[in-house]
């Protein structure tokens, strides 16, 4: 499956136009995930922790895309788009959600 945020896929034209997909993961932040967090905020650096429960996500979010996308007889989506916003009270929870358009190349 060709996914790319590009409106073409260089050398295969686009067959036929299947309708938009998308992909919603939300997860929420873990209280340890927050100390760690935050201790890192005061020392510097990066939060591993919080990279390695966004990459999950994302890539959760990206899956789901392509299985409807293959439900529709998609073998692509093109024009993708990643968002990231911050839910729940004092942004406990973390959702990414992508979307496309289903094609057959």
């Amino acid at each position: 499956m060709v996914v790319t945020t590009t409106s073409v896929v260089e050398g295969r034209p686009v067959r036929q136009y299947l309708g938009i997909v998308t992909g919603e993961v939300i997860v929420g932040a873990n209280i340890f995930r927050d100390l760690f967090a935050s201790i890192t905020d005061i020392v510097g650096g990066r939060s591993g922790k919080y990279e390695d429960v966004l990459a999950r996500a994302r890539k959760e979010a990206l899956s789901e895309m392509k299985q409807e996308a293959v439900k529709l007889g998609g073998n692509g989506v093109i024009g993708v788009d990643i968002d990231y916003e911050v839910l729940g009270s004092n942004g406990s929870m973390l959702m990414v959600s992508v979307s496309g358009t289903a094609v057959l190349l």
